[in-house]
């Protein structure tokens, strides 16, 4: 479909795709069983000036925002939604620098994150925070000389290790709550702050995941964001720009799946003829094919409202990363299903999106809190609406 994409996103969509043909599909095998970090294709995507699709061109970007990175995520996430996810983390953990930044912070990173010569991570989860995002224990106490004192313990963080700038949510006033939560830009060579061991993966292997380790962490004021207490806000403000990537993410994978199934029911011949020629077949592909069309066009709608701070665009943000990971989950079983025992087998590529695919339901947000998300939205609009009666 022509999706009235102007002339830069024609472009960032063919240099995804370009490179995810040239140099991911040649690697991602490689990188899925070794469990490596994909250091050669971030400098080929650096190349191709797609580390700063969402950076404002002030900042040395492309002057794009969350829907050119969706175009981007998708075309990556088609061949490998590991990769993909080692791209757009640079978006969520510098997000909150574009939302909320000072013009300090974002001289000195945004320019380094546009170029590719560093990565940034958002340090959020924890051992008892996740899609609770108030639920944050670890502190952020104030020395009275200007500083922050940082202690506590981060989990499942993406891009850790590999990035050179955090983000990190912390609870400057513990005994306010959610209402204390503050976020702060960690440099990774700041004394104290130390990488935990890299986790093992079901999917989403040559992503880098790790625990992040604050102990007696000092953090300067000026890397507060924002400010004090207000790290609820630009949490929830950077989920809600991000949630969109996830949805674009889930439909890479699944159209990535879909396009191996029907290669394979075209060419697998039983019976004395194709498989795709057997009508419980062709009804598996039709439904797999609408169902991508449908999470496509959701994911964009809801990047169009993000990018246009529209009142709706946390609403539709849930829904696309609702959807588009349900869809990515279905396909890529059914597509598994449609290639039989070889699709099962570890040297063709449909149980790798399988196991790709399960985490989008699960990161930033799992779908069950989404739509918790989505019922209050619904039910906050009924109650304005009786209001107007």
């Amino acid at each position: 479909m022509d999706y009235e994409l102007n002339e830069l996103q024609q472009e960032i969509q063919s240099l995804a795709r370009r490179v995810a043909q040239e140099k991911v599909l040649p690697m991602r095998a490689e990188l899925d069983e070794k469990e490596e970090y994909p250091y050669e294709i971030m400098k080929a995507l650096a190349q191709a000036d797609l580390m700063g699709v969402y950076i404002p061109e002030e900042y040395g970007g492309l002057g794009g925002g969350c829907f050119e990175l969706c175009l981007a995520v998708e075309e990556i996430s088609k061949v490998c939604g590991a990769v993909a996810v080692c791209y757009a983390a640079n978006a969520l953990g510098s997000y909150p620098f574009l939302l909320h930044g000072s013009e300090e912070i974002k001289q000195k990173y945004l320019p380094k994150l546009a170029s590719g010569e560093m990565f940034a991570a958002f340090g959020l989860t924890e051992p008892n925070a996740g899609s609770d995002a108030g639920g944050v224990e670890t502190t952020a106490i104030s020395d009275g000389n200007g500083s922050y004192i940082v202690n506590g313990t981060k989990q499942w963080i993406t891009n850790a290790g590999v990035a050179g700038v955090y983000t990190v949510i912390a609870n400057a006033k513990p005994e306010r709550g959610a209402r204390g939560i503050s976020a702060f830009v960690v440099d990774a060579d700041t004394p104290g702050f130390t990488i935990g061991a890299k986790e093992k993966k079901l999917g989403i292997r040559a992503s880098a995941t790790c625990e992040l380790h604050f102990e007696d962490v000092k953090i300067p004021k000026e890397n507060l964001i924002l400010k004090e207490g207000m790290g609820f806000r630009v949490t929830m403000d950077t989920l809600n720009k991000s949630r969109p990537g996830i949805g674009a993410q889930a439909v890479g994978i699944a159209a990535g799946a879909f396009d191996q199934a029907m290669e394979f029911a075209t060419q697998r011949v039983q019976f004395g003829q194709p498989v795709s020629s057997f009508q419980a077949v062709q009804h598996m592909l039709a439904d797999m094919a609408t169902s991508i069309e449908a999470a496509r066009l959701l994911v964009h709608r809801a990047a169009k409202a993000a990018d246009a701070k529209a009142a709706d665009a946390p609403k539709l943000a849930a829904m696309a990363k609702v959807f588009a990971s349900d869809v990515a989950m279905k396909t890529t079983v059914d597509a598994l299903q449609v290639c039989g025992g070889t699709g099962y087998m570890r040297d063709y590529p449909m149980e790798k999106y399988m196991r790709d695919a399960k985490i989008t339901q699960i990161y930033e947000g799992t779908n069950q809190i989404q739509r918790n998300v989505i019922a209050l939205d619904l039910i906050k609009e009924q109650a304005q609406k009786a209001k107007k009666k």
